[in-house]
This record gives C-alpha cells, structure tokens and sequence, in this order.
C-alpha cells in the first residue's frame, strides 16, 4: 500500500520570527518612519557590503531546512527556508568558530549608538545559523549582525558564538510555537480543497460564458497574464472569480487578490464569493478596510500613549488572529472590528496579519501595488509564488499606477518645516535651506513649467537633509506642529524612493501650482516597468473591465508581455432593446461653447426625455457645461416653454454618501414621473452604479469626454507624442473615451434591460471614435435636434409593440 505523502507548509525565515516573536506596542511615533521606507534602499546597500567582506565570504547563501512536526496527532513537514546576507568562514580556534552567518540590516539610525542588535533580527541570524550548523554537522556556529545606515554607510558589528544544543533547544521552541498555526493550515486546506472539487459553476452559462471560464483558467495554468474586454452583464466577476478558486483546489493557486478601485466593485466581489459559499464551497476571504476608515480614533495616531490598543498590541494579537480565523468564513470590516474589539488589539493591523491565513484578500489596488502601501506580507521577498491577481475595473489601474509611481515636493515646505523645528536643530536647519536654494534656482530659470533634465545636486541634498531628518524625529518626540514636520519626512522619502526608480518611463519637471507654489514633480509616465516588478511576484493576473479599449494601449500600460492573452468577450443583449443615437448637429468643442449650442444640446434632452415616461442620466462634460444646460430649462420654465426642470436634479461636488444615495432613490421603479440626473461625466454616477430594469431606461452623453488641456496633460501629449506619435490618443483620446463608455454603461445591467444610449458630439461620426466603439455599438443611428424625437419615438414604438420587430 502506497504511503501518504505527508503534508508540507512553507514559511520563510523572517516570516516565522516577526510572526512568533513579535511582542510590545504599536509605535509610529518613536521613530516616526516604517520598516518599508529602509527596506527600499537597504538591498542596494546589502550588495555594496557583500562585495567588500573579501574571498571567505559567500552572499546571499540559501538554507532550507524541513522540520517534521506532530501536532495534535497530525503528522506534517514545516519547510523552512530563505537567504542568509552571507556566510563567513574564519580560522577557528577555542573562541572562533568556524562559520559565522552574517545579518545585515540597513537602518535610518546613528549605528553608533546601538548597544545590542534588534532581537527579532539576531532571531533570523539564529534561524540561519541553526539551519547551516544541521545541514553541515557543525557543532558551534557564530552570528554577525552588521548594522549600516542607509545614508552615511556607517556600520558596526556585534558578533556572538552558540552551541548547537543551544540554537536547537532555540529553535525548536520557535517550531512548536508556530506548530498549531500550520496544523490549522493543513486542515483547512484540506477542507477546503474538498469542497472545491464538488464544486460547480452556479449559473446557467451565458453565450460565450464558458469560454471565458476556460480563458481565465488557461492563463492560470500557464502562469500568462489575460486582459478582458467584457459588457456589462456578461457576468465578468464570477467568470473570473470561478476558474481561480477551482485552480485552488487543485493546488495552482496559494492566494487569490481581488483588487478594486471603488468599494461599490468591491460589493460585487463579495457577493460572488458568498454565491460560491452558499453552493457549499468553503473559502476564507477577508476585506481590507484603508486604516483611516477602520481606526478607533478620530485620527489616526498609533502610539501607546493616545491609543490603548497600541499597548501591548502584539502581546495579544495572535491570540485574538487564532480565534478568529478558526470560527469565521466571510471576514467583513464589521467582523475584524468586533475581534478587535473584543481583544483590544487595533482593528487595521489586526486585518493585515488575518490576510495570511485566508484564502482570498478583497482590497484596494495599493495593497498590491502602492510601494507606500503594498503587503509586505506578500510582496518583500522576491521569490515568486502562486498569487492570482485579479484586477477589476482595469481601466482606472493606468491613472492610479501613475500615482502611485509619482512623487511632488514643494518648495514652501521646505521653509514651513524650517520655520516650525526652530532652533531645535541647527544641522536640520541648514540642511532644509539648502534644498530650498536649490529650488529657488530653478523657480528662477522659468515662468511655468520645465522638464529638468539633471536634477543629481538636489537629489544628493535631499539624502543628506533625510539622514539628519530621521535622526531629528527620533530625538524629538513631541512638539508643536510635530505632525506637519512628519508628513513632510514622509513626502520627501517618497520623493527619493521614487527618484531609486527613475529610468525612461519618468519624466522630473518644475512648475507653480494655481496658488504659484512652486513644486517639482518625479513624474510616472508608463507603469508597466513598476506593476511588472509587482505581478512578477505572483503567477497570473487577469485583468477585466467594460471598457477595456483599445485593448492594445491598456495592455502596454499594464504590463503586457508579448505572449499574454487578450479575450473580447461578446455581449449577450439583442442589439433590438437598445437604441444608441449620435447627434450630428452640436458639438461641445470649445469654439461651439455658445448660446445657441446650449439651446441645441437642452432640445435633444428634452425632446428624448418626452418620448418615454421614465428616468434618464445626462452626463456632462464638467459642472461649469451642466450649469449653462440648467440655465436653459430655468429660462424655457420663466418663459413658459418647457417645465422639464421640475423633473431634473442635479449632482454637486463633494456629495457625502447619504446625498449620494438619495440621488440614486430617485430613480424609483416604475415612475409616476419622468425623472432627470444631470451628471459629470467621470465622476461618482459614471461607474459602479447599478440601476436595473426601469430604474433606468436612457442615457445622454454630451461631449467627447476630453480632459481639460493642463501642463500634466499636455507633458503626456508630448511625451508620447516623442515617443510613438500618438500623444493626442494617449493623453486625451482614450481618456475621454473610456468616461463616455462607462456613461453609456449605465443603461443595459441584464438581458431584460431596454434603453437609449444618446452620443451628443458630431465627433463621435470621425474614424478615431468610431475605432474605440465597443462591437455592441453597432449599428447605431444618426439624428439631429429636428428629427431626434421622432429616431427614439420609433425605438419605443418597436419596444411596446414587439410584433412589429418581425
């Protein structure tokens, strides 16, 4: 009889020390920096160092070690492994061992004042030293921790011999306090792996469904990425979210990223894993909620001494992990609050640290992406694993990833943070008007912006003035202001982190901001190069949206290989229930921004809106157009025209969430009335709403969608204009394009829906608009404001009286 093979669970070194070690207060406060702003420059720093420690030293030697364990009568392998900074081998003598494991650490701190190492890095030497001194039968190994600053390099050492029995008895109390985590890993898994393979697509499949299925479930198998074009209503969300848990099960996949833009996207994801639940299939997921939404506090300050959550934090967390994750299955916002609450432990930390032992982590792109945000959990170690990506709403990753990837200083920051340290530090001091001068000089070279070519003298005061900063904050505790000083450290770290990526996808430019502050931008100009470093960690990304075109473009931007996937993904609406029409006569263009073409633009509203008692979005080009089309119909009311506007309400800016959803509830099945939304075209309406059935039945499009012309804009146009010969397309054309798609989205949400899609814009006729047309665009019709009324009183006509179709 064949033998089973026993389980094995993989964690890397510095996951099972920070994890089972890990012990005291949260403390942003202390040192006023995170771990991952020296983690970025710290491996540039560990290659300088490992190429001087001479010929007897050997860099980055790997060491894997497999422990079997038994756990509550289960019997499993943990797999430990990773990288140790280096090997030194010396003369060995009765105070010398042999074989030293090297430890470095780039650190913001002044090393000279270190007394002792950090124990949870002296835990990973250790590790490594253990794991070296079993594998080669050494009975006595020695550990270096060589701490350097990440600015001035300054190093120092601190060097201790242990006996094996020693780092055995170490270890081994390391193993079996991580022994019941990996247990509960290994009966879930299996658990859940069970369900999956019974389980089975909970829909009827739509025409072209299942080969969407199979499209994703290939991409996965074959470690591609895949980027889908799919309509509304295709059911995109389960045809991704299916053949990913089913590649689960059979040990493709180690984690699942559903990543979002909005939280209304984020719903849906939710809904379609509890479909999966409620068929029997058992998942673990967890929602990421952003820490200034989730915090205990008006505002976030995560110190022992404005939070009594961040006391002892990490003495109880753990506990509080187990407990939750070994009774619960859909872990909500709500759910993380109440463990939290109820072990006082802080509910944000207490999330991140619940999302490794889940199935599936709903979340924000910048959990993913955001090199100020990212999981270090998932993504520090630069070893692949079995992550599938899956990235909704695609189309908003371009503008969000250049973001991401950018970074602005503002000269006026650099005199506020003088003005406000004082005294406190004259070097600070110094150091900040240095930086300041240099940028005087460049706002005295120009009156608006300027791409800077060489920006190397100022980027070497920056590091210096860093060095001194961070030893300032860690001095300075508390005083007036303290938090301006702060976030200014946290804009300038980001500045020079951005600056390590810099390369011929970036452009640094100068420029005044509409208040004249001057202000220089490191600014991302494609992506690709930044979200590529992040989908390599994982093995596939499937990337979909409703308004994925040109699809060519987004996969550039989106980090695209030569031999991923595309799939266009056809509608399933008969092309009978919905009439899309293109205004021939007006045009929104900048020379037709009269009074007459205001007149035109309010007829073809009016004159659609009469044919049908029923509710209509209208989306503009700004708020500045929807006030002179409101003008109009105030006008016709005075003058006894045209009452429409009583049926029309309007969006304003920075609605809060109940305006917004009262806006929404106008939108009533089965009206009494006509009802109006004058919307802006990109905003909160555009996407993500999903109003079904009669709730409503047209949409008025008015204008290309085109981008205000700014120096951002017009220092892409050029760029790519450079580069390619489409900086119009690029910075502008696609843009606009994808808002007047997601506008148009917003009629047909399920087979049922009927409606009228209405393009105002003769622009929409020429070719290069005519390219970006989705395939359920054609055909369409083509009216002006005379026969208008008459083109969608037909379509109604046909609607109530469907014999006359045939």
């Amino acid at each position: 009889m064949e033998e089973k093979q026993q389980h094995m669970i993989k964690i890397s070194v510095r996951n099972l020390v920070e994890f089972i070690l890990r012990s005291g207060n949260i403390d942003s406060s202390s040192v006023g920096v995170a771990d991952k702003e020296a983690m970025l420059k710290g491996s540039k720093l560990h290659r300088k160092l490992q190429r001087r420690m001479g010929s007897e030293y050997t860099a980055e030697y790997p060491l894997a070690l497999e422990v079997p364990v038994t756990y509550e009568n289960n019997s499993f392998i943990i797999k430990v492994e990773g990288r140790a900074d280096g090997v030194l081998l010396k003369q060995e003598d009765e105070h010398t061992p042999g074989v030293y494991i090297d430890e470095i650490k780039g650190v913001y701190l002044d090393v000279t004042k270190l007394e002792e190492p950090i124990a949870v890095h002296l835990a990973q030497a250790k590790c490594y030293a253990y794991m070296y001194a079993t594998l080669k039968k050494e009975k006595r190994m020695g550990v270096r921790m060589t701490y350097a600053n990440l600015e001035s390099e300054v190093t120092k050492f601190f060097e201790q011999t242990y006996e094996l029995q020693e780092l055995t008895a170490w270890f081994d109390h390391l193993i079996n306090e991580y022994a019941k985590w990996a247990n509960f890993q290994i009966q879930w898994q299996e658990e859940r792996n069970r369900s999956i393979k019974e389980m089975e697509f909970p829909f009827t499949y739509r025409e072209g469904q299942k080969k969407l299925v199979t499209g994703v479930y290939q991409t996965i198998l074959r470690e591609k990425r895949l980027y889908i074009e799919a309509p509304t209503g295709v059911g995109k969300t389960i045809s991704t979210v299916f053949p990913t848990v089913k590649a689960m099960g059979e040990g493709l996949v180690s984690k699942i990223f559903y990543l979002t833009a909005k939280t209304i996207t984020r719903t849906v994801a939710l809904d379609t894993f509890a479909i999966l639940k409620e068929a029997g299939t058992k998942l673990k997921t967890v929602t990421l909620t952003a820490k200034e939404k989730i915090c205990c506090l008006d505002s976030v300050n995560c110190s022992p001494e404005s939070c009594e959550r961040a006391l002892g934090h990490f003495d109880r967390v753990n506990d509080a992990v187990y407990d939750l994750i070994t009774h619960e299955m859909t872990i909500s916002r709500e759910v993380i609050e109440q463990y939290a609450a109820d072990y006082n432990v802080c509910p944000f930390e207490m999330g991140l640290d619940v999302s490794l032992w889940v199935d599936a982590i709903v979340c924000d792109y910048n959990y993913a992406f955001d090199p100020s945000a990212s999981l270090k959990r998932f993504f520090q170690n630069e070893k692949k694993q079995d992550y599938v990506f899956l990235i909704d709403e695609a189309h908003n990753l371009v503008d969000r990833a250049r973001e991401m990837y950018s970074a602005t200083l503002k000269k006026e920051d650099f005199l506020l943070v003088k003005n406000i340290i004082g005294e406190r530090s004259n070097k600070l001091s110094r150091y900040l008007e240095s930086c300041n001068r240099d940028l005087l000089t460049m706002k005295r070279e120009s009156e608006e912006y300027m791409i800077r070519k060489d920006i190397d003298n100022f980027i070497l005061h920056l590091l210096r003035l860093s060095s001194e900063y961070y030893e300032f904050l860690r001095e300075y505790q508390s005083f007036d202001q303290r938090e301006i000083v702060l976030n200014f450290y946290f804009e300038l770290q980001q500045f020079l982190n951005m600056h390590d990526l810099f390369n011929d996808k970036y452009l640094a430019y100068t420029d005044f901001t509409s208040q004249r502050e001057f202000i220089i931008r490191l600014q991302c100009m494609d992506p690709s190069t930044n979200l590529n470093a992040c989908l390599e960690k994982g093995r596939s990304a499937i990337f979909f949206s409703a308004t994925l075109l040109p699809i060519n473009y987004y996969k550039e931007q989106l980090a695209g290989r030569k031999d991923d996937y595309a799939i266009y993904a056809d509608s399933i609406f008969q092309s009978e229930k919905r009439l899309l029409v293109i205004g021939n006569d007006v045009s929104t263009k900048y020379t037709r921004r009269t009074k007459s073409e205001y007149e035109k633009i309010a007829t073809y509203i009016e004159q659609v809106a009469l044919q049908k008692l029923g509710n209509y979005l209208v989306f503009f080009p700004s708020y500045q157009y929807m006030n002179q089309i409101l003008e109009v119909f105030e006008e016709r009311k005075t003058a006894g025209e045209s009452k429409l506007i009583d049926s029309i309400f309007a969006q304003s800016t920075a609605m809060t969430e109940l305006e917004k959803e009262e806006f929404l509830n106008r939108f009533a099945h089965e009206p009494d009335i006509s009802c109006l939304g004058f919307c802006v075209m990109g905003g909160i309406f555009s996407e993500g709403i999903d109003l079904k059935a009669d709730r409503l039945i047209g949409s008025i499009i008015v204008g290309t969608g085109l981008p205000m012309v700014c120096t951002e804009k017009e220092i892409f146009r050029n760029y790519y204009e450079e580069r390619n010969g489409q900086g119009f397309a690029y910075s502008y054309l696609y843009n606009g394009m994808n808002k007047v798609l997601q506008s148009g989205g917003r009629v047909i949400r399920t087979e049922e829906d009927q409606g009228v899609i209405v393009l105002l814009d003769q622009r929409f006729l020429t070719d290069s608009y005519q390219e970006l047309f989705p395939r359920e665009w054609f055909p369409y019709a083509i009216a002006n404001q005379h026969t208008i009324a008459q083109t969608v009183k037909d379509f109604w006509d046909k609607r109530t009286h469907p014999e006359d179709l045939t």
